[in-house]
Parts: structure tokens; sequence; C-alpha cells
């Protein structure tokens, strides 16, 4: 997945080989955010362009702009994985809050993960 990001927000990025464009989607928002452009320049300005449009809009309506993310994660899942974590946590020394954002980490950025193995 391609993408970009600016003041906090991310966008992915996809090629429309039936129109010859590239086309953007804001990424962590409800609002339905998209741009285009021709060229990766006229990409990157469109994005930009798309961001500070909706953060006025926001300000407009006297509303409050999404954050991507708030870094509260509430996760359910099955007693027996929650209790596996919590041991691997305690074993490696650190809180389950510690040790689930390394392993968050190791998963979205494939790249260092590989890195710490070598």
């Amino acid at each position: 997945m391609n993408t970009m990001s600016y003041k906090g927000y991310t966008a992915r990025v996809e090629y429309d080989e039936r129109d010859n464009i590239f086309v953007g989607r804001i990424l962590g928002v409800r609002s339905i955010i998209s741009f285009h452009g021709e060229t990766v320049t006229e990409l990157r300005a469109e994005f930009e362009h798309a961001v500070k449009d909706y953060l006025a809009e926001c300000k407009k309506e006297g509303v409050h702009p999404e954050k991507p993310a708030s870094g509260k994660l509430l996760l359910r899942v099955p007693p027996e994985i929650h209790g596996r974590a919590l041991v691997a946590a305690q074993a490696a020394g650190k809180s389950l809050n510690q040790w689930a954002t390394e392993v968050l980490q190791q998963a979205v950025h494939p790249a260092r993960k590989a890195a710490q193995r070598s």
C-alpha cells in the first residue's frame, strides 16, 4: 500500500489505470475525503488541499476535526490469548501495555522488525 502523510493525516494512494490518474483517500476518519492528480506533485498538492479544506470546514461548523487515532485502543480477545500475552509481557519484564505497543509497532513497521532480527 502506498501512503502519504500531512498534518497527522495519512492517505492511501492508488493508480487508476482506466482514468490514468492517481487517486487518494484519507484514512482513519469517518468522513470520506478523497482527492486525485495526474502527477505525484499534483496529487500531493491536492492531498494537502483536502486536509486544509476538511480542517476549515470543521472550524466553520464548530466541530472538532477527527484525529486519525487517539492513542487509546480497546481490544477484545479470547481469554487464552490475553493470558498468553500477559505471560509473554511479564517474561519480557514489561507491562502488557508496553509489550503490546512493541508488538503492534513491529507489525506496522515490518522493515524495522527485519532489521532487528539481523
